[in-house]
């Protein structure tokens, strides 16, 4: 099955098929896949160098012209390099340079950014939203549906990029058959061509593609597209239009639990939301005030692991362990030996138990990396996560954060190495260290820890700094910073980041930090660190601030 074949199928489907939230304008099934048609025909004719297809970069919100070409690269065999709206300029001039890009086309929203980045790499840019674009698309107007029997299940058809511990993006190869695994799995257990699949998350990011346009397309539902993800905005959406399925990631439910409850919050349509990293305590508030059930899954861009939710498992748990999934030790390679609880439910042998998910039996729809022939997650035929995890004595597996060098902050996967670029040039700084520390309802918050020639901090000139950063993503700006005296290092004078993770803020040294989303830092007090363990206490992730000691050596 080919993602081409599945939007052939829904060629003469006259039922909703694609909605934007923003303003309701619809499009049946036949109307959204005639204007992917539109853009197969336009990308076939594009230049591009012999001996591939045309590559064309989208830097787009969540807008109906993102999902005409996702569908137009499918028909046309052409690659949808999809990039990151929240990256620079430089950053995405680079990640650009290493997808082959042959054209980028982008909204208004964004067209400062592409502009930028054309200057930097000479691709052409093209706004979606004027009227050369629309020129060019007239020029294909009424294209009828080409003949995709060249198109396999492994036809490449996008580049979405992810970050590994180097630091640097890499491009991971998404096939049709990445597309339409996760997709047919998901409609047929999940939806019906009656659902309504709501899409907040960006399709620039695989969890959308895979977990809501995928099902959505596979079962012949209704896709709701929202440009940004909006906290206040979802329940109405969900109402408007009758949603029954929501895509989310990592903190989005914990967003929506913020919006001050109504007594009629569970008088909606919605029936399921599915998605990854919500905390036990954001999953069970959700599904109780929004009368739903919450599958919280687990996957990664690369898709070399995978694990199917068990509905009856414990609560937390990924699902259980499959053939060729397990978890080793990161320092020896042997496997774990199970967890073990005390009466309260507390990881007691959390030290031997928690290891790095590996795929030991192959890399599953793992289809590598572009123009990247040695990535540092592939070891002797096995695919190393970065993903630590602990199995209890059945095989259900727990999420327990990721290593020190890979960091997911707000959904968005980065390397410490990026953060620390950007942190070596401030002034009188003499060593620096970024890693990955626990945030209290999803994933990881970024803390730095720094040694100055002066030993002292300057939380106004450190703002001022990382405002003046171009290259200073937004979800980059450390929550926590760390002034130290020294940094704990081995011999040969590698920090010992592994150390630094595990003490946290929780230290002898003084630790800044900023409490809400501005760039504003001030001095961590006792009550302060007393507040945040509270808060990880209320939601369920208090044992990752309570890891056992490592064994001696092990850092």
């Amino acid at each position: 099955m080919t993602v081409a074949a599945m939007l052939t199928a829904r060629a003469a489907d006259d039922r909703p098929g694609l909605r934007r939230a923003e303003d309701g304008r619809a499009w049946t099934w036949r109307q959204a896949v005639a204007e992917c048609a539109v853009r197969a025909a336009w990308l076939s004719a594009e230049p591009h160098p012999a001996g591939r297809p045309v590559h064309v970069g989208v830097l787009l919100d969540n807008v109906p012209e993102l999902v005409f070409l996702l569908g137009g690269a499918a028909l046309s065999g052409a690659v949808l390099v999809a990039l990151n709206t929240t990256r620079s300029a430089a950053e995405l001039a680079g990640d650009a340079g290493r997808a082959d890009c042959d054209l980028i086309v982008t909204e208004s929203a964004h067209a400062a950014t592409a502009t930028a980045v054309g200057e930097a790499t000479g691709l052409p840019v093209l706004d979606a939203d004027g009227g050369p674009y629309a020129d060019r698309l007239s020029r294909h107007a009424s294209a009828p549906l080409p003949d995709v029997t060249g198109v396999t299940d492994t036809t490449l058809l996008m580049l979405i990029f992810t970050s590994g511990t180097s630091g640097r993006p890499r491009a991971v190869r998404v096939t049709h058959r990445k597309v339409t695994v996760p997709g047919r799995n998901l409609a047929e257990r999940l939806l019906t061509p009656d659902d309504v699949v709501y899409c907040p998350m960006p399709l620039f990011h695989s969890g959308a593609v895979m977990a809501a346009y995928a099902p959505a397309l596979a079962a012949g539902a209704e896709l709701v597209l929202r440009r940004r993800f909006s906290a206040s905005g979802l329940l109405p959406d969900v109402r408007a239009y009758g949603c029954t399925y929501l895509h989310y990631v990592g903190k989005a439910l914990s967003y929506a639990l913020a919006v001050p409850p109504a007594p009629d919050d569970a008088a909606n349509p919605l029936r399921v939301a599915f998605g990854n990293e919500a905390a036990p305590a954001e999953q069970r508030a959700f599904a109780d005030r929004f009368g739903c059930r919450v599958v919280d899954g687990y996957g990664s861009t690369e898709t070399a692991i995978a694990f199917t939710p068990d509905p009856h498992g414990p609560p937390g748990a990924l699902g259980r362990l499959g053939d060729g999934v397990e978890i080793l030790d990161p320092e020896t390679g042997a496997q774990c030996p199970p967890a073990r609880f005390d009466a309260s439910g507390r990881l007691v042998n959390g030290d031997e138990a928690i290891g790095e998910l590996v795929n030991t039996g192959g890399l599953g729809l793992f289809d590598g990396y572009y123009n990247d022939d040695a990535p540092d997650r592939l070891r002797d035929g096995m695919f190393y996560s970065g993903d630590l995890a602990y199995a209890d004595a059945d095989g259900h597996v727990f999420f327990a954060g990721r290593t020190a060098d890979r960091l997911r902050v707000d959904g968005e996967n980065f390397g410490a190495v990026q953060v620390e670029r950007v942190l070596a040039d401030l002034p009188g700084l003499r060593a620096v260290a970024v890693y990955g520390v626990p945030d209290a309802a999803s994933g990881d918050q970024v803390m730095a820890a720094l040694v100055t020639d002066s030993g002292d901090f300057d939380p106004e000139a450190f703002a001022a700094y990382l405002r003046g950063r171009a290259d200073m993503s937004p979800k980059w700006a450390p929550r926590y910073v760390r002034v130290a005296r020294e940094l704990p290092a081995t011999a040969s004078n590698k920090i010992l980041k592994r150390r630094l993770a595990r003490e946290g803020w929780r230290t002898g040294d003084p630790v800044w930090w900023r409490p809400g989303r501005d760039l504003a830092y001030r001095r961590m007090t006792p009550d302060d660190a007393a507040a945040l363990r509270a808060e990880f206490a209320r939601r369920g992730r208090l044992h990752l601030l309570d890891p056992e000691p490592s064994p001696k050596g092990s850092d």
